[in-house]
Order: C-alpha cells, then structure tokens, then sequence
C-alpha cells in the first residue's frame, strides 16, 4: 500500500534522484536497499529485548518515526539540497508509511526471533 501510495507521489522519481537516476526501477531498488539497511540495524539494536508482539509493535513503530526523521526529514533532502526538516503533505505521508514499516518491522522480528528460539529449544 505505501509503496502505491509513493509512486503516486512521485517519490520514487526523487529516491531514484540520490543515485542520479530518473528511473522508477532504480528507485524501488534504492528504497528497498535503505529498507533493509533499517529492518537489519532494527534487529542489531533491538535483538531479543521484545519477546511480546504487542511491545514489538510499539517498539517498531517508534523505530519508524526515528527512521523517518532521520531519512525522509533530514538525509534525503540534505542529499538534495532541499531545507531538511520541511513538514507537508508529502512528510505526513511519509511518516504514515514510515509507521507502518516499524509495525511490520517489529511484529515480524519477534515472530522470527521466537520461531528461532523455539527452533533452538526443541533440538536441545
């Protein structure tokens, strides 16, 4: 849903910019590459502190708000030589989108991590 909702946008044209493309595709591919950057930094710092998926969902969506004001308020339009930390339509788009990927992110880390320590247990 995000990802319509940042093609509609045009904002893959501006991800794809900070590999001076003007390719959609290389947007994507940049997008997805910063994605996973953030989903393996999550599960660095977040580790197995959140055993409850509740508490993985919280933690993960304050992790995309942080994601958020680092990439899309500060990075991205500092590598485009746009006024960092401008709020408008798009930023609040963004930051919905950037919620959602925290949930996601959060919920399936702990589902993972108990799936490995359950997977762990039974072979000891």
């Amino acid at each position: 849903m995000f990802g319509v909702m940042m093609t509609m946008m045009d904002m893959m044209d501006m991800v794809a910019a900070l590999a001076s493309s003007s390719s959609i595709v290389v947007g994507w591919i940049v997008h997805l590459a910063i994605s996973a950057a953030f989903g393996v930094a999550y599960a660095a710092v977040a580790g197995t502190r959140a055993e409850r998926t509740p508490v993985a969902a919280g933690i993960g969506a304050v992790y995309g708000v942080i994601a958020w004001i680092v990439g899309a308020l500060l990075a991205m339009p500092l590598m485009m030589g746009m006024t960092p930390f401008m709020l408008g339509e798009m930023q609040m788009m963004s930051l919905v989108g950037h919620l959602m990927f925290g949930v996601v992110l959060g919920v399936v880390h702990v589902q993972l991590v108990g799936a490995s320590s359950r997977s762990v247990a039974s072979r000891a």
